[in-house]
């Protein structure tokens, strides 16, 4: 749903985001959402005009 938390969206999906500082600031829960890189930890589920959204797990080798 729109304005939802990414990290309790993604829970109720069956979805794994890591996590780290769980303020933003290093970077291991960032997804790609249409081509934009967010962090979950701090970002909600935007609205989609289409009604759909891509998102995609980042990869960092130290996490």
């Amino acid at each position: 749903m729109p304005g939802q938390d990414w990290l309790e969206a993604a829970r109720q999906a069956a979805v794994s985001i890591p996590t780290g500082c769980l303020g933003g600031s290093c970077g291991a829960c960032e997804i790609e959402v249409n081509g934009r890189m967010v962090r979950a930890c701090v970002a909600t589920v935007p609205a989609c005009p289409g009604g759909r959204l891509t998102v995609t797990l980042a990869c960092d080798p130290h996490w």
